[in-house]
């Protein structure tokens, strides 16, 4: 039986965002793993948007490892978290649940966890 421990949501401004990276240029390298930080500033303000939401979720009070939680795309286009290091074992016996979007100059992300 599995049962929801956490979920979290979080939106952020594109171009704020964007105004972020370029104005704290070691940000980029901080947040995002080297497949994320190729991405387009809309695609990287929903990732950013994703992590918040899965800290939020799992109640985080002290910092994690950003570089621990990347968001890839199936094939599909479906958003997933690749979890490494610590945050995979944390999460080690959990769903996680992600989705994405961005319209207007706003990326949002939702994530569910879920103990198994």
């Amino acid at each position: 039986m599995t049962s929801i421990i956490g979920i979290g949501i979080d939106v952020v401004a594109i171009d704020r965002f964007q105004e972020s990276l370029d104005r704290t240029p070691g940000l980029l390298n901080r947040v995002f793993t080297p497949n994320e930080s190729k991405l387009k500033s809309s695609s990287l303000a929903a990732r950013f948007a994703a992590k918040e939401a899965l800290a939020k979720a799992l109640n985080a009070k002290a910092a994690f490892n950003w570089q621990e939680a990347e968001v890839v795309n199936e094939a599909s286009g479906k958003p997933n978290f690749v979890f490494r290091g610590e945050m995979a074992k944390r999460l080690k016996n959990h769903t996680v649940h992600l989705t994405l979007s961005h319209d207007g100059g706003i990326a949002s992300a939702m994530v569910i966890v879920e103990a198994n």
